[in-house]
């Protein structure tokens, strides 16, 4: 459903929302998050033009976030990189149907509105705080969760 732009963006977010007063190096987020370093940095520029992030570059560079992580919400990221909004008039201009949209274009909008409330009521501190497990998988947490499984 959501673009691979839009994945990282939500992936690099919630790494750094688990240390969000020190400077995460691009390397280093890069390989927490397994995002390609250059596709990275790219996402990293439109979260900073969004004032998501702050960087700085050299040695001791890296990102961070410009506000606390109860203060962003998944949807906040989302719009950062992506554009996601109900459908209030008919995307094909056509105006014989007045304000009623057709059955296609309001599951479109059902779908639109629920994702809008759903991450517009989950902040980056949400993802970090409920649990002891990182934000994103690792092979650690997948063979935990693995074992957790065969369990029941």
């Amino acid at each position: 459903m959501f673009s691979q732009t839009t994945e990282y963006a939500l992936r690099a977010m919630s790494w750094l929302a688990l240390s969000p007063t020190q400077l995460v190096p691009t390397n280093q987020l890069a390989e927490r998050t397994k995002v390609p370093p250059h596709y990275l940095a790219k996402v990293l520029q439109q979260l900073a033009a969004a004032d998501l992030i702050v960087g700085r570059r050299g040695v001791r560079g890296g990102y961070k976030l410009t506000r606390p992580a109860a203060d962003i919400s998944l949807l906040t990221v989302v719009r950062a990189v992506a554009t996601v909004e109900r459908i209030t008039t008919c995307p094909l201009g056509l105006d014989n149907h007045g304000p009623n949209l057709c059955p296609l274009h309001r599951r479109i909008d059902d779908a639109a509105k629920m994702l809008i409330e759903l991450y517009g009521g989950v902040t980056l501190q949400d993802l970090v705080s409920q649990s002891e497990r990182k934000p994103l998988c690792d092979k650690e947490t997948t063979a935990r969760l693995t074992v957790s499984a065969g369990r029941r």
